[in-house]
């Protein structure tokens, strides 16, 4: 058996799993240490499905405390930017296009080497060993407590930060290290910007996969920790502490991997409705479509993996209001205070889910609280949130042919059975819980992406070996090297370098290997 973990901003998700069927589930209230709903999350299964926790294999877990520790710039660890580019670069130094706020919380450390390679693997300059030595003491009397590592283009040459990594390892031990080519994709500030953040995080990873760690051993289940990636694949709790910028869009990709297993739609529109948002992705394969463009997360530009998702302000607990004649669903929402709040359960706030229960959409709650709405303001306000939803999914699909939606989420009775744009909507079974589920069911990945010289005749080598190294780096990860498939190929020759140079990116994702027992 698994069970899988949702932390959202509104609700925590969980689902007990045997295989493909889904034991029980639950849903509770987020709270602010996040834990405690997670405590809440585990007694509440327990009660539903008398189950053993000894015949529990793993827990998966997608959580939202390091992307709200970015948004709201708590709990990030003071981080000194360090990039090895010189003399090239130095017109836009680290931290250049960061907003001023995150950038007093880290403490505005940036410093410039020589060093950097070519698109070709050719240096731009040799690495300055005393240089930067003196750069690691300016960092240490700064009192930065981690350091983001970065070369240019070091997805093809990565000599310089692993040299540099091995200098702090041995001068600094006590210093955390995050290295860009082990984290973010070609394009020299968006992954410089990712490793600052990865970087920036590490201590609240310590904290965090701790907590987690503890909180599922003291409810008795001795299986190992798993938490959600960006692109829908697992990481263990050790990758995870070196890692948690991987963790940023697992709560919108944990929904569209459990919609694609709910409905056997494997190539699909997502909308997922939550108490404050609705997220609408696109599934190609079963797998969220990645975005193909540069990813700003709380202002600040990124090209790490992230789901390509659009999201509103529009969900269960969105505020609805009249003004002049005209109803506006959003974007203010009551969040996790919807059952103390809204009209239904005795508040004074009128939000989506009382307009919804007006209507009959929904069994709620104490329905006389909200007859007394205004017919007229309530058709407004859920032709509004239709309008809205169909216009997001027009956005997001690239055929003017009309894509099936899989409607999940709590809030998912905001959205009509007729949705303009949509072959059809499904509602699958338990697709409320459908963020949980996507937990409970990933996979372990393993991606290639960089450039690779093509000579003529070489193609189908080349791709085989980018196919053979996604691989390896899947099983390394601990997918069973029996179940692991190539999922997706990119091709892009670059016709500005010369040397046939292409950029190939292959990922590849297996089962997780549990000891024998996948259940």
């Amino acid at each position: 058996m698994r069970i899988g973990i949702d932390v959202g901003g509104t609700n925590t998700d969980a689902v007990l799993m045997n295989g493909s069927s889904v034991l029980a589930a639950t849903k509770t209230h987020t709270t602010e240490d996040v834990t405690s709903g997670i405590v809440s999350a585990l007694r509440q299964l327990r009660e539903a499905a008398s189950f053993d926790p000894a015949d529990v294999v793993a827990v998966m877990i997608g959580t939202t405390h390091f992307i709200n520790a970015l948004v709201e710039g708590k709990n990030l660890t003071p981080t000194a930017a360090i990039r090895f580019g010189l003399p090239a670069t130095r017109a836009l130094p680290p931290l250049v296009d960061w907003p001023r706020r995150l950038v007093d919380v880290l403490g505005g450390h940036s410093y410039l080497c020589h060093g950097g390679h070519e698109y070709d693997g050719r240096q731009i300059s040799p690495f300055d060993e005393r240089e930067f030595r003196e750069v690691l003491d300016k960092v240490a009397d700064a009192g930065a407590r981690s350091i983001a590592l970065s070369s240019v283009f070091s997805p093809i040459n990565a000599e310089f930060e692993l040299r540099a990594a091995q200098i702090v390892d041995s001068e600094y031990p006590e210093l955390s290290v995050s290295l860009s080519h082990e984290i973010g994709r070609m394009g020299l500030l968006g992954r410089e910007n990712a490793t600052i953040i990865n970087a920036a995080l590490r201590d609240l990873a310590d904290h965090v996969t701790s907590g987690l760690s503890r909180t599922v051993a003291e409810a008795g289940i001795s299986a190992p920790v798993y938490l959600s990636q960006n692109d829908g694949t697992l990481m263990d709790i050790d990758y995870a502490r070196r890692y948690p910028v991987a963790t940023f869009a697992s709560g919108p990709t944990n929904s569209m991997r459990g919609a694609a297993f709910l409905s056997g739609e494997q190539d699909c529109a997502v909308v997922d409705v939550g108490g404050t948002t609705t997220d609408v992705g696109i599934l190609q394969s079963g797998f969220p479509r990645e975005a193909s463009t540069d990813v700003a997360v709380a202002g600040v530009q990124t090209n790490f993996r992230m789901p390509d998702v659009l999201s509103i302000g529009i969900g269960g607990g969105s505020l609805v209001r009249s003004f002049d004649g005209k109803v506006e669903v959003g974007p203010g929402s009551v969040g996790y205070a919807l059952t103390e709040r809204a009209l239904l359960f005795g508040g004074d706030t009128l939000t989506a889910t009382d307009v919804a229960a007006a209507a009959g959409l929904i069994q709620l709650g104490d329905k006389d609280r909200v007859a007394g709405l205004d017919p007229a303001m309530v058709r407004a306000a859920l032709e509004s949130i239709a309008t809205r939803t169909a216009e997001t999914v027009d956005r997001m699909r690239t055929s003017a042919e009309p894509v099936p939606v899989v409607v999940v989420g709590g809030g998912g009775f905001l959205v009509p059975d007729n949705l303009a744009g949509a072959s059809a909507v499904l509602r699958p079974e338990h697709g409320s819980v459908a963020n949980a589920i996507g937990a409970a069911i990933a996979q372990v990945g393993g991606e290639v992406d960089r450039v690779f010289s093509v000579d003529p005749g070489s193609r189908d080598s080349v791709l085989d070996a980018a196919r053979q190294e996604a691989t390896d780096r899947a099983i390394a990860a601990g997918a069973r090297p029996d179940s692991v498939s190539i999922v997706d190929i990119e091709e892009v020759p670059l016709a500005y370098l010369p040397g046939n140079a292409t950029r190939i990116r292959v990922k590849a994702v297996g089962n997780l290997a549990l000891g024998g027992n996948n259940a």
